[in-house]
């Protein structure tokens, strides 16, 4: 098992930056494919970037790409989401989540164990 702890939320304007991390305790985040997801009010719980277990590749949604970056530091068993550039309608409550399975890990129903999640606000 794996417990995940997401911190780095807060509000910022449009056009800034913030840092997301997930914490990980119970096994490395080596050994699990990682993503990001986030969920609006009244929306959908919606993938936001991975990294699966093959080849170590990083996926991001296509509403993320060139201002998101996921990454991960595996001698603090800790993952990232460098959100840049952000937008009002980046604006959700944001979710780690760990699986050890292969895929892509593109949707949520992949994914075991979740973090409790950390608020997002951009104001415009």
């Amino acid at each position: 098992q794996v417990q995940l702890v997401e911190s780095g939320g807060g509000l910022v304007q449009a056009g800034g930056s913030l840092r997301l991390s997930c914490a990980a305790s119970g096994r490395t985040v080596s050994s699990y494919r990682m993503g990001w997801f986030r969920q609006a009010p009244g929306k959908e719980r919606e993938f936001v970037a991975a990294f699966n277990r093959v080849g170590g590749r990083t996926y991001y949604a296509d509403s993320v790409k060139g201002r998101f970056t996921m990454s991960r530091d595996n001698a603090k068993n800790t993952v990232y989401l460098q959100m840049n550039s952000l937008k009002a309608e980046d604006t959700a409550v944001y979710y780690c989540a760990a699986d050890s399975g292969w895929g892509t890990g593109l949707a949520s129903s992949e994914y075991e164990y979740w973090g409790q999640g950390t608020q997002v606000t951009v104001s415009s």
